[in-house]
């Protein structure tokens, strides 16, 4: 790595580096172990809370269960083992209904392609229980959106965040959420990859480089490999790499690329934000010791700095810290939203100037949360916006307590 991609690691907690160091151990071992100085005055429960905020538990849990000597406590081993049974059952049922939405929407003639869930695990683990998933996200061409929503409705699905008063501000989001009382599953249905702004492949174009997955009997879609290396640099990019799971998924793909020798092309130069790959791989390589493949050694060349890299450390281990402390009382939630607010500045200064400018826009703009908050006659929806501070106040208030 180049010298002038040095990041500063001090701020990582002793459980944050003993959780960094497990990703690091290679699978071909069948015992590993572990320094001593690694496990020495671990708060064994904050470790926990960590390996669950980074949803790294099938990962963690399939390590430390061949660590030798002893190192790691019966109960954190049992803990994450729940946790990985969880996973699977949960993987399973998403399967499940991830090959019965192929097969109806198949049936109507609208094309989808899966974003987010068992099949992307499939594909980067080899294993649908090695990485988790709450929800199946799902792509679908802007102008089916209502026929799929249509199709869910039907099939028991109920829409979760938007009212029909505020559809005409859809250009401001880019899914929709939908829940199954009776399977207890949620779907995200997407028009775009991301939220806008920001320029994409359009459907047609992700359509005709999409791959079929191994995992299901009926054909399932999901994206093309660049597309796929594409989406979750840009996803985790977006989210400030908060979580670990999304880092992880970079560092398996690159890694069996490699391995593998896959002449794939990972930099599609059209619509790969240059800023957002140099940042995953600087820190794939500095937290999991990712390997930097021929093609992308080039990139880091280029005039960078390590800021955003480092911000977005900061950003890691100060939302893992917030997963931490935990508030029953009222001002104790109070403070906690206040010390999101302060935290969520990394993630900001992450973005560019027109998402900047966008987020900001955002802010101003009711949304579902506000409708559910306080229902006003159609008439009266205009106050929705000089409500908007107040509706949001009240939310972060009330939330812990109900």
């Amino acid at each position: 790595m180049n010298k002038n991609y040095s990041l500063d690691m001090s701020i990582i907690s002793s459980e944050l580096r003993l959780l960094l160091e497990i990703m690091k151990m290679k699978n071909d071992d069948s015992k590993w172990t572990l320094k001593k100085e690694l496990v020495k005055d671990i708060d064994w429960n904050l470790f926990v809370i960590l390996v669950n905020h980074h949803r790294v538990y099938p990962l963690i849990y399939l390590k430390i269960k061949n660590i030798d000597n002893n190192m790691i406590p019966s109960r954190v081993i049992q803990v994450l083992n729940k946790k990985y049974k969880e996973n699977t059952f949960q993987m399973l049922l998403l399967s499940a209904e991830m090959e019965n939405l192929s097969k109806i929407f198949t049936k109507k003639n609208i094309r989808l392609l899966f974003l987010k869930g068992p099949v992307i695990a499939e594909d980067i683990y080899g294993d649908i229980s090695l990485r988790t998933s709450k929800d199946l996200d799902i792509l679908v061409p802007k102008n089916d959106v209502s026929k799929a929503e249509k199709l869910l409705l039907y099939h028991g699905y109920k829409r979760e965040e938007s009212i029909v008063s505020f559809d005409n501000w859809r250009w401001m989001t880019h899914h929709v959420t939908y829940y199954h009382p009776q399977k207890k599953v949620q779907i995200e249905i997407h028009w775009r990859l991301h939220p806008p702004p920001g320029k994409e492949p359009s459907f047609d174009d992700l359509w005709k480089r999409k791959r079929v997955s191994a995992l299901t009997t009926y054909q399932v879609h999901f994206l093309g490999k660049e597309d796929l290396f594409t989406y979750l640099v840009s996803h985790g990019a977006r989210h400030g790499w908060f979580r670990l799971r999304w880092l992880v998924d970079i560092d398996k793909i690159i890694t069996k690329r490699i391995d593998d020798k896959e002449n794939v092309n990972m930099l599609q130069k059209e619509y790969l934000n240059y800023n957002y790959i140099v940042q995953a791989i600087v820190l794939a390589n500095k937290l999991l010791n990712t390997p930097i493949p021929e093609e992308m050694k080039s990139i880091l060349k280029v005039k960078h700095t390590s800021k955003k890299a480092q911000l977005s450390i900061l950003y890691l281990v100060k939302m893992g810290n917030l997963e931490i402390n935990q508030y029953n009382d009222s001002y104790g939630l109070i403070k906690l939203n206040l010390q999101k607010t302060f935290v969520n500045r990394y993630l900001f200064a992450m973005k560019s100037n027109l998402q900047k400018i966008f987020f900001i826009l955002k802010l101003f703009y009711p949304s579902h949360e506000d409708s559910v908050t306080l229902k006003l006659p159609k008439a009266f929806y205009f106050l929705y916006f000089p409500l908007r501070p107040f509706l949001w106040a009240w939310r972060k208030t009330r939330k812990q307590s109900l």
